[in-house]
């Protein structure tokens, strides 16, 4: 289905480092990469390089005071708390203001292309920080690459962008800087607050004219209640909405084995969200689709193979699941982490769901989670809350 390919990619990418112990290491991103390239997944792409973000892009979403203290940070390596960085979440580093600017220029890149036609999708699995905030770091995250992205487009002329991120948690940032413009549409997927940080994204945060959707999922969750969710509620906002542009966040901690949360995806499962969203890409977007990686935190076992499928997909070439792993690629995985590759590309599941069309049963915790989201939005959306 896939025109036109680009992913966005530059070595420096991995200089995004908050030091030894933190969770999010580089080391997931370049693994990716690595399989991707040992599958010859990149084979059927252009890759393109990037350059930072400049303040002035950085700025259509973040503070200009906020972005002069990440510089002094990344001068002196010296923690801003009021900025957020020196955090436990968040620890200052030399450097940090250039790392993040890069993973933000990264996915710049990837939605210019997209937006003037270049190409007709692109993804930067580098990217995908969607907790930072306009005055301050969060979770993980500096500058918010995603809400970037879609603010240099709606500055391009844009008039309809849809937002759907898969990420185990709240896509709270992106939200909270388009929560009152009703040209972007947020959907969220993730465990609920009340289990897991950031807290928000409960079914009543609506935003403006209904145009931010959260989905919270009981801790436990796993694929066929996960995809029924999903299909219960992204398609019918995205159909209705009709964006110019698809941008999507492909957090993989939603899988079983990640240790920061508790949901329990198979990588199938997650590989079966990729193709979903982008059938939606087409079918709601004309194509035009933006995809970007985000959190997960099982480094091995779990990120490099989820972002190499979303890549296949992206690049309209999906792998078979189970195609073995490179063997170039398991003694590069032994020699970076001293830990024992995957053998395969697939968890050895075959996700089902029944869909949310059929009926509801009121007594189960994931059809409630649906129906609340259903029925805080859809009514905004001339949409049905009930099946």
């Amino acid at each position: 289905m896939s025109r036109s390919v680009r992913v966005v990619w530059d070595d420096a990418l991995i200089s995004y480092d908050f030091g030894p112990g933190h969770p999010l290491a580089p080391v997931r991103v370049e693994l990716t990469m690595a399989l991707a390239r040992e599958l010859g997944v990149l084979d059927a792409v252009e890759t393109a390089g990037c350059a930072p973000a400049t303040d002035d892009e950085l700025a259509l979403v973040h503070r200009r005071d906020y972005i002069e203290a990440v510089r002094r940070v990344s001068a002196t390596g010296r923690p801003d708390r009021a900025a957020g960085l020196g955090t436990e979440d968040n620890p200052a580093f030399a450097g940090v203001h250039e790392a993040s600017a890069l993973i933000a220029g990264a996915t710049l890149a990837a939605a210019r292309a997209v937006w003037t036609g270049e190409a007709e999708h692109a993804a930067n699995v580098a990217g995908g920080l969607h907790h930072a905030m306009a005055n301050t770091a969060s979770g993980f995250c500096v500058y918010n690459d995603p809400a970037v992205a879609i603010a240099w487009m709606l500055e391009q002329g844009a008039t309809r962008i849809a937002y759907v991120d898969v990420d185990v948690h709240h896509g709270d940032g992106v939200q909270a800087l388009f929560y009152d413009d009703p040209r972007v549409l947020t959907i969220s997927l993730h465990e609920s607050p009340r289990t897991l940080f950031p807290g928000t994204g409960f079914p009543e945060e609506v935003g403006a004219e209904g145009t931010a959707a959260n989905v919270a999922l009981p801790a436990g969750c796993g694929d066929s209640g996960w995809l029924r969710a999903f299909h219960a509620v992204v398609p019918p906002l995205l159909r209705e909405f009709a964006p110019e542009v698809l941008v999507t966040q492909h957090g993989c901690d939603s899988h079983a084995l990640d240790p920061l949360a508790n949901l329990m995806l198979s990588l199938d499962g997650q590989r079966t969200a990729y193709a979903a969203l982008h059938e939606l890409a087409h079918e709601t977007a004309g194509g035009r689709w933006i995809a970007t990686g985000g959190g997960g935190y099982e480094l091995v076992q779990v990120v490099p193979r989820a972002w190499t499928h979303l890549l296949a997909e992206v690049a309209g070439r999906p792998l078979d699941p189970a195609t073995a792993t490179p063997q170039e690629w398991r003694r590069f995985v032994r020699e970076r982490t001293g830990q024992t590759p995957p053998l395969t590309m697939t968890d050895g599941r075959k996700p089902e769901f029944q869909d949310f069309a059929g009926g509801y049963d009121p007594a189960d915790p994931i059809d409630r989670a649906i129906l609340a989201t259903r029925k805080a939005v859809f009514p905004f959306h001339g949409l049905d809350p009930l099946p």
